[in-house]
């Protein structure tokens, strides 16, 4: 199926957006810096204006709660701020402050000294908050500052998120494959989101990066007509210090708070701090894809039922089926799983191919959807997005896996990047729904999404197989083809379409990495018997 979305023009916040990272952009030629230097300032700022607007409102309404009160005025206790989930800002560290100040003064200092007082009177951001601002000068910090007032002061929760998050996509693209690694465009995540649903419990990201799938479930949450604060734990771990900073910092702006565990020796493969076998309701992840060199000798004790590694080690070099037996394990006996992984694992053989059988044995696969390229801003290569359902075994879905083929529907935002519209995450989340019996919810997509359902399931939506777009393949299927997870060999092409190029390339690369399995599987049956022959003659 194709749905190929028309591209959108700037909105006012677009517009915004665009704006301000023009200005920053401009700051980062004049100074000479790197992405890396210069964007935990900026995003420290845009934290601090956001930080500010909701600081103000709740000042407001202390204000206006004092005047009827026997306590008297709390405006100045950090306590009747944080009940609420709101920073409290000491005079000399808010924003319109640090924005009034004439440029003869030294504004880089006064910066880092606001910085380091949030700290001081909120202890979540302990450590958190950039204090670097001595690398601009006082004209060029002026200058971001005023840049960055223009945000209004009564813009909402959302708007000030998808400004951050804005600038965390662009960081990422002008930081190449490093900024890859700590960001995942945000359509992605809304349709990990979407399908796993998670209204209420604890949630894990073991490679949270910059905490893009926690605020995508606030999102959720929220556009379900509750408190994420209150309905999510939040747990995370991140290997590099400055990217876990970087995502308490993301948690902030959003009014959330978390566990995330950085930096130091922290390394997920190897490390449980949240002791998370079993405990969670939900894990949401993008792992690095086919990462080499883990220490397989330091996993063994961690191998078996009810451990990290319940179905064994790979014998390859690539640790995607380590991440993916540590989703799995994460999960209690009713818990959801979403994650992108590298298409390769969908089809690994070997050692791999038996633990994925093992996998799918255990009813834990619920539903596998391939994405086409395009869509991350550092990589161009197609991927695809498993789910898994610790509760599925227990459900009449337990001997079946939904296959969706997702790749043929996009929006094309330039030549080079792709997303999906909330209307295009709508009917996919929407789809899946149909086939797990659940009721359609079009939160997400309105309208149009359940326009687009009719079309494809019927006036009364029902779910059914559709070539092209999906199918529910049983687990003979799936047996007879070699336990595969690929969806294309599934879903199968439509009437009238034609396989692309790029198609033909993934096709061709899936079936390049099959020879190159085999070929090495031949050179060490070939070393083995060799060695035994040599073997037999000195005897």
């Amino acid at each position: 199926m194709r749905w190929i979305a028309p591209a959108e023009k700037d909105s006012t916040n677009g517009t915004l957006e665009k704006r301000l990272w023009d200005a920053a952009d401009q700051l980062r030629a004049n100074s000479g810096l790197k992405a890396q230097e210069y964007s935990g300032p900026i995003l420290g700022l845009i934290f601090l204006r956001f930080a500010e607007a909701r600081f103000a409102a709740q000042r407001a309404r202390l204000e206006k709660a004092g005047t009827s009160s026997r306590r008297g005025s709390r405006v100045d206790e950090p306590a009747a701020y944080h009940a609420e989930g709101v920073l409290y800002l000491p005079a000399e560290a808010r924003f319109d402050f640090l924005l009034n100040q004439p440029e003869a003064k030294n504004i880089g200092g006064m910066v880092n000294a606001a910085m380091r007082e949030i700290e001081k009177h909120n202890a979540q951001l302990a450590g958190v908050l950039p204090k670097t601002y001595n690398l601009f000068t006082s004209t060029l910090l002026k200058e971001l500052l005023k840049k960055i007032s223009e945000i209004p002061a009564t813009v909402d929760y959302d708007a000030f998120g998808r400004i951050y998050e804005y600038f965390l996509g662009e960081f990422a693209r002008t930081e190449g494959q490093k900024g890859g690694e700590f960001y995942t465009p945000a359509s992605i995540v809304r349709l990990l989101a979407e399908i796993i649903e998670p209204f209420h419990g604890r949630i894990l990201d073991p490679a949270c990066g910059s905490g893009g799938m926690f605020v995508q479930s606030a999102r959720f949450v929220a556009e379900h007509k509750k408190n994420p604060a209150a309905e999510l734990s939040i747990c995370g771990i991140e290997k590099t210090d400055e990217t876990g900073r970087l995502c308490r910092l993301n948690l902030a702006v959003h009014g959330l708070e978390g566990d995330v565990r950085h930096g130091g020796n922290v390394n997920s493969y190897y490390d449980d701090p949240h002791a998370a076998v079993g405990q969670f309701d939900f894990v949401l992840a993008n792992p690095p894809f086919n990462v080499n060199a883990v220490d397989k000798d330091r996993l063994k004790d961690m191998v078996g039922p009810d451990r990290r590694f319940p179905f064994g080690l790979p014998k390859p070099d690539n640790a995607n089926y380590l991440w993916i037996q540590l989703f799995h394990s994460a999960l209690n006996a009713g818990g959801r799983a979403g994650f992108v992984m590298a298409n390769s694992a969908s089809d690994a053989r070997a050692s791999e191919q038996e633990i994925r059988q093992k996998l799918i044995e255990a009813r834990a696969v619920d539903v596998m959807v391939a994405v086409g390229p395009n869509m991350f801003y550092t990589v161009v290569l197609p991927c695809t997005l498993w789910f898994l359902d610790r509760d599925k075994a227990k459900n009449p879905r337990a001997d079946r896996i939904l296959f969706v083929d997702a790749r043929h529907i996009y929006r094309q935002i330039d030549r080079a990047h792709r997303d999906w519209t909330p209307e295009q995450i709508g009917f996919i989340a929407n789809l899946v729904r149909l086939y797990r019996g659940e009721e359609i919810d079009l939160t997400l997509g309105g309208e149009q999404a359940g326009a687009k359902l009719k079309e494809v399931f019927g006036k009364k939506p029902a779910y059914a197989d559709v070539l092209g777009l999906c199918k529910a393949a049983s687990l003979k299927e799936i047996e007879s083809q070699g336990w595969s997870l690929n969806p294309g060999c599934y879903v199968g092409v439509a009437p009238g379409e034609v396989v692309s190029d790029e198609d033909f390339k993934e096709q061709f690369g899936s079936l390049n990495d099959e020879l190159e399995t085999l070929n090495s599987q031949a050179r060490d049956l070939e070393h083995a018997i060799a060695a035994n022959v040599a073997g037999i003659l000195e005897a």
